[in-house]
């Protein structure tokens, strides 16, 4: 009865982390530029330790590996707004000065006169972060150049001042970090810029991209588990009354 009851209290522990991922993407449903992610695999696990090489625990595989599939496209008409095309991703630099990417394409001038995005998270560019003149008129190419114009002066053209960190992630699996940003999965890509893939890299200014959560399907994969969990937890009540039942019969009268 003891291994009935403990591979049913793990299923239940594992179950609650994958609850805990489906919680997490219902929130970000109306994050922009939010990725949800594949599914987490589940195995058998060895029980490592004396005695026969019997037991057997449900284990979870949790590769937390971004989904890039596009999201719902926003239209904003503004400047600094962009959304990745395909599968091209966004550098930015980390609190711990690391880089790291995203999806993420609300692009604003920060006050100390550099670009960033509306969570703060410092847009990298080829050479390093972008700074962009006090007072001038913002725009992105679709291929990902910024360029700054007065807007008093139109006659003059507009100055490139930098190219943003574009990488296309079709031949490279990105992971979910703590603070939410991707990294690459490669142990020598991690907290570094990553090789970009074969597929041509550009951004739609004017457009945001919003998350790729179908909030109907996760909502029954929410209800799904939830059932499932109930059933794990008749279990273990029935596997105690079992082994009460069997400890009555070997009472002796």
């Amino acid at each position: 009865m003891d291994k009935l009851a403990y591979t049913a209290l793990a299923a239940m522990q594992n179950q609650s982390v994958v609850r805990a991922a489906i919680t997490n993407e219902l929130a970000n449903v109306s994050t922009v530029g939010f990725k949800k992610s594949f599914e987490i695999a589940s195995s058998a696990v060895k029980i490592e330790g004396p005695g026969f090489e019997t037991r057997f625990q449900p284990g979870l595989q949790i590769k937390d590996v971004i989904n890039l599939e596009p999201g719902t496209p926003i239209s904003t008409g503004r400047s600094l707004d962009i959304a990745m095309n395909n599968q091209t991703v966004l550098g930015v630099q980390t609190e711990q000065g690391d880089i790291a990417f995203t999806r993420r394409g609300d692009l604003r001038v920060s006050p100390t006169g550099v670009l960033e995005n509306s969570k703060g998270e410092l847009i990298m560019g080829e050479g390093g972060p972008i700074t962009v003149p006090a007072g001038n008129l913002i725009t992105v190419s679709p291929d990902g150049t910024i360029f700054a114009q007065i807007p008093n002066d139109p006659e003059n053209e507009a100055i490139a001042l930098g190219q943003l960190m574009l990488r296309d992630a079709s031949q490279t699996q990105l992971v979910r970090r703590e603070d939410g940003l991707f990294e690459s999965r490669a142990a020598d890509f991690k907290g570094k810029d990553f090789p970009t893939g074969p597929q041509p890299v550009s951004v739609s200014p004017g457009m945001l991209e919003g998350s790729n959560v179908n909030p109907v399907a996760t909502m029954v994969k929410m209800l799904d588990f939830s059932r499932q969990f109930e059933m794990q937890l008749k279990l273990v009540k029935e596997t105690q009354s079992i082994d009460e039942a069997g400890s009555t019969m070997m009472r002796l009268p």
